[in-house]
């Protein structure tokens, strides 16, 4: 019934049908206008992390502004009169774009101990080193010897320094957080190009002044702005780079100018569909899914190939037949095996949802809508467009025996102890690569090295201190007893303190606590800047002559800060009203042995067998943690969910071939090669990533559809000759063809990828077009082995 309607409806009404894909075409163009975009730092955390709601909270708790830094090493001395006044010429060029809250730069930081001056003096009226009657050598080197700003806005060797450029806080996007999800989305478009038009304002400001040193960008906006540059970038690099790859592929297979428009045709419907369908469900496109136009343009032309290959087979076959009877025979033959395939592969990439990362589970769906347009728009359009053109043009040369496929016949017909050998081989390997795998990455080498983003990063992890942020927050006891001789020391300052809370919060074992984590975090190897309130205690000690401060001194010293100061180096790290303390740590993030999941394991483990603390007296927070979050559950959910790809590719043969034999060896061929590629990315010690985890999923998916046309021709094929050997030759010199051509379509359309700026993505296409490679080089020589020797035909 379903056959009848398609030959009736769609086969027989060519210029109906066309006209209603023109009309879809135009419709869904002009909701590709809404296409959008997204490279926001949530598009790489897991939906509903807990760990990414308490990171809220602690940044609500302790502050939390957006801002850019830069690194700046100018060419002569720190504080030469020249360098000072570059500093300050570029810090109020800066300070003078509208959308800068402020600018923090060394010459801004308070000097406490520059002068001789009283201790409530130097407190109450400090000093700057843009100050004209600052002894600026003495006061460059408190600030160089500083505990807390050594290695953080100044570099150990004192030549590079870094400039915070807080970004104004944008009121309306906080309010309009309460109103419909439309608006937010609308609001936060808005944002990412005001955000890029800063980037751009404040790249002109530091081109001005490039000749005063060497100055690098940074920080989150920047890196977002540049990711999105990276995805435009990417899917016009990879779209025009495919489709003309695939324009010079089609003239080498067919030598016809139809039978390249035909094709082309189906991928620019197919696309443009898609994206009409993205901007209306308002799905953004990610750094993941960056490559979803380059995947459906391969993906629709294997399909256009396969179908366009067996038309002009059938003709040459029967040169009588009319080219409706041609369409419809070759519809009726294509049909099922090539649904099979679209299914095959949706199951793979169906996978992907069980990542619990909104974009790669975005990226599932997105594949499987842009599978289902392109199958819907290839048996619709391709015959439509065969149909309408005249029937002399269809021709096409005498088709020639391919040398590549028929060597391919050879071998599988005379070297089956070859073959299996090198499987097993390969098998082997595949096992120990896939031992060596681990998900360990650095963010900064998710970059080409010549971007901006990996030169600011770089010199901020060597020089400032690392880029990673890890949070820890200390809990302290609702009410913790004092010992006799702090009870004595407030009695003994009477009426000093009038605010009891703040007095009595600072106890020895609070601070000793503090103190202790510190040291602790302070001496791991992998760990950059530590900052704490114990930092500002080693810093009041300098001031108190190298003396201690008793617990009351500090909560006076506490309540006479200005709150100028207080704000920006006190506050950040102890709140008295929720009776914590944080201690910020940023993680060199370039070091080459560092290990994330380790790292967190090992000072959550120290902190408790070490250093005495119970699970409840302290939490880990921060990016480092989301990070690692992220990884450790693409690990777990892609590998786990491997075995649900392959149970279900193998449920799909069943119910195609009705046969577990001819499953099982449809399946094995291209389970080989995925699991070769991830074997080679496990030896080459490369670390999987958010991209490259997906690989063998994927690959699983797109190489079993040469399985499936392959195995489908044996069997019709076989059942003319119930011949093993002539099926065989007659296959390769086939269907052989249209898989070769295919997979040399899929293998350097991946190799496109290579174009991108972002690593994982060039990963992703190195290794998805090998594993493609070897998938076909399987199926052409493994898979009629197995047939061979299985006989898996009754006759």
């Amino acid at each position: 019934m379903l056959a009848q309607f398609y030959q009736n409806i769609i086969l027989k009404n060519p210029k109906s049908i066309f006209f209603i894909l023109l009309i879809a075409l135009i419709n869904f163009g002009y909701y590709s206008k809404d296409f959008r975009l997204d490279a926001s730092s949530e598009t790489l955390l897991i939906e509903g992390d807990p760990d990414l709601k308490y990171l809220k909270e602690v940044s609500k708790r302790y502050g939390s502004k957006e801002f850019l830094i830069l690194t700046y090493t100018p060419n002569e001395g720190m504080v030469t009169d020249v360098s000072i006044n570059n500093l300050l010429s570029l810090k109020y060029k800066i300070q003078s774009l509208d959308w800068v809250h402020s600018v923090i730069t060394l010459l801004d930081i308070p000097l406490l101990n520059s002068t001789d001056s009283p201790l409530q003096e130097r407190l109450k009226n400090f000093k700057t080193l843009k100050d004209e009657d600052i002894d600026r050598e003495r006061g460059f080197n408190e600030i160089l010897n500083s505990p807390v700003f050594r290695n953080f806005v100044i570099s150990e060797d004192g030549k590079t320094s870094g400039i915070i450029v807080n970004i104004k806080k944008n009121e309306e996007l906080e309010n309009i957080n309460e109103k419909s999800k439309k608006e937010l989305e609308n609001y936060r478009d808005q944002i990412k190009k005001q955000n890029h038009q800063n980037i751009l304002e404040i790249r002109d400001v530091i081109k001005s002044y490039e000749d005063i040193g060497k100055i690098h960008l940074g920080g989150i906006p920047m890196i977002a702005d540049d990711m999105m540059s990276f995805i435009k970038s990417d899917i016009i690099v990879f779209g025009i780079g495919v489709l003309l790859f695939i324009i010079a592929t089609l003239w080498f297979v067919f030598r016809k100018l139809i039978w390249i428009i035909v094709p082309i045709s189906s991928c620019f419907f197919s696309v443009i569909i898609m994206m009409g369908i993205l901007g209306l469900l308002g799905w953004k496109v990610t750094v993941i899914s960056s490559n979803f136009i380059a995947l459906m343009l391969i993906l629709t032309m294997a399909m256009n190939i396969h179908i366009s290959t067996r038309f002009l087979q059938l003709k040459e076959k029967q040169p009588n037949k009319n080219i409706l009877d041609l369409i419809t025979l070759t519809t009726d033959k294509m049909f099922w095996p090539i649904l099979y395939t679209v299914l095959t592969t949706i199951i793979a990439f169906l996978s992907l949802i069980f990542s619990g990362i909104k974009p790669i589970i975005d990226f599932g769906w997105m594949m499987t809508l842009g599978l289902i347009t392109s199958f819907i728009i290839t048996f619709t359009l391709l015959p439509t467009l065969i149909n309408l053109v005249p029937q002399e043009n269809i021709s096409l040369k005498e088709y020639k025996d391919s040398f590549v496929t028929s060597f391919f016949a050879k071998i599988s017909q005379q070297n089956h102890k070859s073959i299996f050998a090198i499987t097993g081989l390969v098998i082997i390997l595949s096992l120990i690569g896939i031992s060596r795998l681990e998900v360990e990455n650095s963010f900064i080498n998710y970059f080409d090295k010549k971007t901006e983003i990996y030169k600011g990063m770089k010199l901020i992890d060597e020089e400032l201190g690392g880029t990673t942020p890890l949070e820890v927050i200390l809990k302290f006891p609702k009410k913790e007893k004092l010992k006799n001789e702090e009870e004595e020391e407030f009695e003994n300052w009477g009426e000093e303190n009038n605010n009891d809370d703040e007095k009595y919060w600072f106890t020895k074992d609070k601070i000793d606590r503090i103190a202790s984590v510190h040291n602790y975090l302070d001496a791991l190897p992998q760990v950059g800047k530590v900052l704490s309130f114990s930092s500002i205690i080693d810093v009041a000690t300098i001031l108190n002559n190298n003396k201690p401060l008793g617990t009351l001194e500090m909560g006076v010293l506490y309540s006479k800060i200005p709150e100028s100061i207080k704000t920006e180096i006190v506050n950040p790290y102890i709140s008295i009203k929720d009776n914590e303390a944080r201690i910020s740590v940023r993680i060199i993030d370039s070091q080459e042995n560092l290990r994330r999941n380790d790292l967190i394991k090992k000072i959550n483990f120290d902190l408790k067998d070490k250093l005495g603390l119970e699970e409840k007296d302290f939490k880990l927070a921060g990016v480092l943690i989301l990070f690692n979050n992220l990884l450790q559950s693409l690990f777990k959910s892609q590998i786990l969910t491997l075995g649900l790809v392959m149970a279900g590719i193998f449920a799909m043969f069943f119910i195609l071939f009705k046969n577990v034999k001819l499953s099982l060896i449809g399946v094995v061929p291209n389970f080989i090669a995925a699991f070769f590629i991830l074997g080679i990315i496990g030896l080459l010690g490369i670390p999987l990533d958010m991209m490259t985890i997906t690989i063998a999923a994927i690959t699983i998916g797109i190489a079993v559809d040469n399985s499936i046309h392959y195995i489908y021709r044996f069997r019709e094929e076989f059942n003319n000759s119930n011949d093993y050997n002539k099926t065989l030759e007659l296959c390769h010199s086939t269907v052989g063809r249209a898989i070769l051509n295919t997979s040399i379509t899929i293998v350097f359309g991946f190799s496109i990828l290579v174009l991108s700026k972002f690593i994982p993505t060039i990963y992703f296409g190195i290794f998805t077009g090998l594993a493609m490679l070897l998938a076909m080089i399987s199926v052409l020589t493994l898979l009629p082995t197995l047939i061979l020797l299985i006989k898996p035909f009754e006759k």
